[in-house]
């Protein structure tokens, strides 16, 4: 054993050497600043009020916007499933338990959120525009469904929300605590 690690301490170094398959770090990036603009865009767009002009322009954009988000989720989960992953660092088995489902739950946030989004919209008179084509609906005008899919569309955006500050806080902890190179692994 290397008398340097003798200690069950993680090593720094454990984490730099596997890093994210760029396709993986890419979507990653690009997903993430796209939630985090949809995030804003419906908390702001929900406080305006109704027949404003502008609003109809912006729900639009946040359905176009949504419905690129899962196209490329759906893309992440195949590059995902093609490249893999690299392993965690040494940890304790709660925050690797921890990690595993954070990141599954966002996984299935990231999901939940589009096809809330979209079926709500399936239930009213407008329907969905997906960057001005008008796409199928799957239901009729119907205030009762469309209560029912944005409320579990509201509720999965609050624990998106929760989920993104409990990633960002893990990964704030592994760059600044443990210093364990976790972070650098989905750096571009």
């Amino acid at each position: 054993m290397n008398a340097t690690h003798t200690s069950d301490a993680p090593r720094a170094d454990h984490a730099t050497n596997e890093r994210y398959a760029r396709p993986m770090v890419a979507l990653h990036w690009l997903i993430g600043l796209a939630i985090i603009a949809m995030i804003a865009i419906g908390l702001y767009m929900v406080g305006l009020p109704r027949g404003l002009p502008f609003k109809a322009s912006l729900i639009n954009f946040h359905k176009s916007l949504g419905l690129t988000i899962f196209l490329l989720v759906l893309i992440r989960i195949v590059v995902r499933t093609v490249y893999g992953r690299p392993p965690l660092p040494p940890m304790r088995a709660w925050q690797r338990a921890a990690a595993s489902a954070t990141q599954g739950l966002l996984y299935v946030a990231m999901v939940v959120m589009p096809v809330t989004g979209y079926l709500g919209s399936s239930f009213n008179t407008y329907g969905t525009r997906f960057w001005g084509i008008l796409l199928p609906k799957w239901g009729w005008d119907d205030k009762g469904q469309r209560h029912f899919w944005f409320t579990i569309h509201e509720i999965a955006a609050w624990v998106l929300i929760a989920l993104i500050a409990l990633h960002i806080a893990g990964a704030l902890k592994h760059q600044l605590i443990d210093k364990d190179g976790v972070v650098r692994r989905m750096l571009p």
